[in-house]
């Protein structure tokens, strides 16, 4: 394979390395499915995407998004992430400000806001539906947050791109010190086909209105630093609940501080329509060697 630029990006940082991590491969022509595979496999990054001209001619850009051990047709922080790339690496320009990313989940907008250091990209969500609220919604769900104070929304599993339950935390304090137990997540996600359990408080902080907490068990995660889709759903979630609430319009959520991140994500929500975005730095931009075929 020709030599090929690659970027390493924070994505959804608040601070230098505060975000998630993406490498993203930026002309993934020529890359077969198992060569992305194995290339992803080989990063060991939660995920890593390949930029490919699109097939659909409204998209701006396709891209392929994988994890170590399988292709997944959407998630936020690699959608918000491959956008950055795209405009650094002079891909793509948007058309009235905004990029049109085709992926497995079909084509979706981004908008860009602003630029240079400061550029914001904000993602829209696949639409979300709540599937079930309540303790009660499952057998394994009480036992899970059994050990955690809970807030003024109950419980709640969302479907929206990826699938989630959702539980709002008595107060900040108690979900950042909260130890959750990750084996009953994680058997809560495989009873339930989900991605696992995303916890989240308001704050009183200035700059942010919540405080999130994502750990996705049923794909083999502790805990994630920057949830672009998780955020997704938790804003579908409170802007269907709360619809005249304090929330219902965007706010801004910290993420990652107690695994070591700091990471700043930001929603909007626009007549039922959520956005979620934020920053993404560029750490490594360089060239990349690679021939990992067998």
């Amino acid at each position: 394979m020709k030599p090929l630029r690659y970027l390493h990006l924070d994505v959804f940082a608040a601070s230098p390395g505060g975000g998630n991590h993406l490498g993203v491969v930026t002309d993934a022509r020529g890359w077969s499915d198992a060569d992305m595979q194995r290339y992803a496999r080989w990063t060991d990054l939660v995920e890593t995407t390949f930029l490919l001209p699109p097939d659909d001619p409204k998209a701006s850009y396709r891209v392929r998004i994988f994890t170590p051990e399988k292709e997944i047709a959407f998630a936020g922080h690699p959608s918000v992430g491959s956008a950055h790339a795209v405009l650094e690496c002079g891909l793509a320009e948007p058309r009235d400000g905004v990029l049109w990313q085709e992926c497995g989940a079909g084509v979706l907008p981004i908008r860009v806001e602003g630029s240079g250091p400061q550029r914001v990209l904000m993602l829209q969500s696949p639409e979300a539906r709540v599937v079930k609220t309540g303790l009660q919604a499952h057998p394994l769900l009480a036992a899970t947050l059994d050990s955690i104070g809970l807030g003024k929304l109950s419980p709640a599993l969302v479907d929206g791109g990826r699938r989630w339950w959702l539980a709002e935390c008595v107060d900040e304090a108690s979900l950042r010190a909260w130890t959750p137990d990750h084996s009953a997540i994680g058997a809560l996600a495989v009873a339930s086909g989900s991605m696992g359990l995303c916890a989240f408080a308001r704050s009183s902080h200035p700059d942010c209105q919540l405080v999130v907490r994502a750990f996705p068990s049923g794909v083999g995660i502790v805990e994630d630093p920057a949830s672009g889709a998780a955020n997704g759903l938790i804003a579908a979630y409170i802007a269907h609940a709360e619809p005249d609430g304090p929330l219902a319009r965007g706010y801004a959520v910290s993420q990652g501080r107690e695994m070591g991140h700091d990471a700043l994500l930001i929603a909007h929500i626009v007549d039922g329509t959520i956005w979620i975005g934020g920053r993404t730095n560029t750490v490594i931009d360089g060239t990349l060697h690679w021939n990992g075929r067998e």
